[in-house]
């Protein structure tokens, strides 16, 4: 496990191309006057000791040495210390539908991005909650197990897209049997699953592995993302739209937001479902269903002590600028012997 302190001096990165876009004006000039001054054979007898080489090595020193600079600066933290710790929270599954219908933007900027933006600020209002990922289509895809680690989670939320699983169509009742395997039947803690979704639902038992899951003490929240008057599904190259899926007969498909399946799922499994326009209304909603239930003890495990790591990088920055200084700047005896950059004519 790993801290970055301060990613603001990874800017300082910027310097590097800044340096060989200078390098390789610098280079064009030298060649165009020198060309204007003498031509090549005459050239290289009146000045011998020229090696582009050892030109290129030297800039390439300086942005090493600028990297690690800018790295020591960030200061990397190693967790070095791993504490059994105590907490009390509700165990939460988050299954996010990826299918191409959720890439309408019938919903700003379109219903993945929208779902993605609601679990990321569910995750950043919970404080001790243990969470999972479930990425769902025409099948289940397990993303990220229960959890107190909120910035993976949220990692793994940012990658997830409608190209990930091959299986395309929307089975809900695929991500509710693959929830049922996330939680652990020897902690008896509270389980919710919330399903992020268009209630484009490609099957019809979903209702009932829904009551299923509900015997087995998981509660289903779901939120829909989309319009009811629907949209249409883009196909895009490069962040341009191309066309819109059509259907057999040519025409544009129009996919809408299906609450009514949505609710069915929810009201089988003692849940409820909430409508996921409006972002602030839907964290306020988790948290206080969140707040009403029993807070479980369970053990997780974290880092409690983390070592700074800047002072390594701050020492191959000066090993670079050392070898850059006394080995390239210095016709040292033994470095003419070797002749390394054809300097010896």
């Amino acid at each position: 496990m790993f801290q970055l302190e301060e990613k603001i001096w990874f800017w300082v990165l910027l310097v590097i191309p800044v340096i060989i876009l200078l390098f390789l004006v610098l280079q064009l000039w030298k060649y165009r006057t020198q060309k204007r001054f003498a031509n090549k054979t005459l050239l290289k007898r009146l000045s011998p000791n020229q090696s582009i080489f050892k030109s290129v090595l030297k800039v390439f020193l300086l942005c090493l040495a600028f990297a690690c600079l800018s790295i020591a600066l960030v200061n990397p933290k190693i967790g070095t210390k791993l504490e059994t710790v105590k907490r009390e929270g509700v165990d939460i599954v988050f299954a996010v539908d990826v299918s191409k219908s959720m890439l309408a933007e019938d919903i700003a900027p379109n219903r993945l991005e929208k779902s993605k933006q609601l679990v990321t600020q569910i995750i950043n209002n919970l404080a001790s909650d243990r969470v999972g990922i479930i990425a769902y289509a025409g099948k289940a895809f397990p993303q990220l197990p229960i959890t107190t680690d909120y910035a993976s989670a949220k990692m793994f939320l940012q990658n997830m897209n409608t190209d990930m699983l091959s299986s395309q169509g929307t089975a809900i009742s695929e991500a509710i049997e693959l929830a049922k395997t996330y939680f652990d039947n020897e902690e008896q803690t509270n389980r919710v699953l919330i399903i992020i979704s268009d209630g484009e639902d490609h099957t019809d038992v979903a209702a009932s592995v829904a009551e299923e899951a509900s015997n087995e003490g998981i509660r289903i929240f779901t939120i829909g993302v989309g319009d009811v008057k629907g949209g249409p599904i883009p196909i895009k190259k490069n962040g341009v739209v191309l066309n819109y899926k059509k259907d057999n007969k040519g025409e544009t498909v129009i996919t809408k937001l299906n609450e009514d399946t949505l609710k069915e799922i929810a009201s089988e499994a003692n849940g409820a479902y909430i409508n996921g326009k409006n972002t602030g209304d839907v964290v306020e909603a988790i948290r206080d269903i969140l707040n009403k239930m029993d807070k479980t003890e369970f053990e997780a495990k974290e880092f409690a002590d983390f070592k700074d790591q800047f002072q390594w990088f701050i020492a191959f920055a000066i090993f670079f600028l050392f070898i850059d200084i006394f080995f390239l700047e210095r016709k040292t005896e033994w470095l003419k012997r070797l002749n390394l950059f054809n300097e010896n004519f």
